[in-house]
Protein backbone atom coordinates (compact mmCIF):
# COMPACT_ATOMS: atom_id res chain seq x y z
CA UNK A 1 0.00 0.00 0.00
CA UNK A 2 2.72 2.46 1.02
CA UNK A 3 4.71 3.53 4.03
CA UNK A 4 4.82 6.02 6.87
CA UNK A 5 7.82 6.67 9.09
CA UNK A 6 9.63 9.05 11.41
CA UNK A 7 12.86 10.50 10.03
CA UNK A 8 15.45 13.18 10.80
CA UNK A 9 14.97 12.60 14.51
CA UNK A 10 16.50 15.03 17.00
CA UNK A 11 16.27 13.28 20.38
CA UNK A 12 17.64 16.25 22.31
CA UNK A 13 14.90 18.55 21.06
CA UNK A 14 12.37 15.68 20.65
CA UNK A 15 11.65 16.74 17.07
CA UNK A 16 10.58 14.22 14.44
CA UNK A 17 9.90 14.49 10.74
CA UNK A 18 6.99 12.42 9.45
CA UNK A 19 7.31 11.00 5.96
CA UNK A 20 4.81 9.04 3.89
CA UNK A 21 4.16 7.61 0.44
CA UNK A 22 1.41 5.62 -1.21
CA UNK A 23 1.06 3.48 -4.34
CA UNK A 24 -0.95 5.21 -7.04
CA UNK A 25 -3.69 2.56 -7.03
CA UNK A 26 -4.25 3.06 -3.27
CA UNK A 27 -4.68 6.85 -3.36
CA UNK A 28 -7.85 8.46 -2.10
CA UNK A 29 -8.75 5.75 0.41
CA UNK A 30 -7.48 7.52 3.55
CA UNK A 31 -4.67 5.07 4.29
CA UNK A 32 -1.93 7.70 4.42
CA UNK A 33 -3.98 10.07 6.59
CA UNK A 34 -4.85 7.26 8.99
CA UNK A 35 -1.28 6.00 9.29
CA UNK A 36 0.01 9.58 9.67
CA UNK A 37 -2.39 10.25 12.54
CA UNK A 38 -1.46 6.99 14.25
CA UNK A 39 2.29 7.54 13.97
CA UNK A 40 1.95 11.15 15.12
CA UNK A 41 -0.01 10.01 18.18
CA UNK A 42 2.72 7.42 18.84
CA UNK A 43 5.41 10.13 18.61
CA UNK A 44 3.64 12.30 21.19
CA UNK A 45 2.47 9.53 23.53
CA UNK A 46 5.39 7.10 23.45
CA UNK A 47 8.38 9.15 22.32
CA UNK A 48 7.44 12.38 24.15
CA UNK A 49 7.69 14.44 20.97
CA UNK A 50 7.65 18.21 21.30
CA UNK A 51 7.36 18.71 17.56
CA UNK A 52 6.40 16.55 14.58
CA UNK A 53 6.80 18.13 11.17
CA UNK A 54 6.06 17.19 7.58
CA UNK A 55 8.05 18.61 4.66
CA UNK A 56 7.12 18.18 1.03
CA UNK A 57 7.71 19.67 -2.38
CA UNK A 58 5.57 22.79 -2.66
CA UNK A 59 4.05 21.39 -5.87
CA UNK A 60 2.83 18.18 -4.18
CA UNK A 61 -0.74 19.19 -3.37
CA UNK A 62 -1.80 15.63 -2.47
CA UNK A 63 0.82 15.63 0.28
CA UNK A 64 -0.40 19.01 1.57
CA UNK A 65 -3.89 17.60 1.87
CA UNK A 66 -2.70 14.60 3.88
CA UNK A 67 -0.90 16.89 6.35
CA UNK A 68 -3.95 19.13 6.65
CA UNK A 69 -6.37 16.22 7.16
CA UNK A 70 -4.03 14.78 9.79
CA UNK A 71 -4.28 18.04 11.76
CA UNK A 72 -0.92 19.63 10.95
CA UNK A 73 -0.64 23.43 10.78
CA UNK A 74 0.92 25.08 7.73
CA UNK A 75 4.06 26.96 8.81
CA UNK A 76 5.42 28.26 5.53
CA UNK A 77 7.44 27.64 2.38
CA UNK A 78 11.23 27.42 2.29
CA UNK A 79 12.19 28.99 -1.04
CA UNK A 80 14.86 27.25 -3.15
CA UNK A 81 15.43 24.83 -0.28
CA UNK A 82 16.64 21.88 -2.36
CA UNK A 83 17.18 20.60 -5.88
CA UNK A 84 15.03 18.29 -7.96
CA UNK A 85 16.60 15.40 -9.94
CA UNK A 86 17.30 17.77 -12.87
CA UNK A 87 19.26 20.11 -10.60
CA UNK A 88 16.58 22.81 -10.54
CA UNK A 89 15.79 24.69 -7.33
CA UNK A 90 12.60 23.61 -5.62
CA UNK A 91 10.55 25.01 -2.74
CA UNK A 92 9.69 23.00 0.37
CA UNK A 93 6.37 23.34 2.18
CA UNK A 94 6.43 22.80 5.98
CA UNK A 95 3.61 21.68 8.28
CA UNK A 96 3.96 20.92 12.01
CA UNK A 97 2.27 19.93 15.24
CA UNK A 98 3.67 20.84 18.62
CA UNK A 99 2.77 19.65 22.09
CA UNK A 100 4.00 20.34 25.60
CA UNK A 101 3.93 16.67 26.55
CA UNK A 102 2.68 13.21 25.65
CA UNK A 103 -0.85 13.84 26.86
CA UNK A 104 -1.07 17.19 25.08
CA UNK A 105 -0.76 16.24 21.43
CA UNK A 106 -2.95 18.67 19.52
CA UNK A 107 -6.46 17.67 18.55
CA UNK A 108 -6.87 16.19 15.13
CA UNK A 109 -4.37 13.39 15.64
CA UNK A 110 -6.68 11.05 17.48
CA UNK A 111 -7.13 7.62 15.95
Amino acid sequence: VGGTGLHRIDWKVRRFELGYWCRTRCRGKGYVTESSRALTRFAFDQLQARRVEVRMDDNNERSWRVAERAGFAFEGVLRSDSLNPRGEARDTRVYALTGAGPSEAPSGVEV
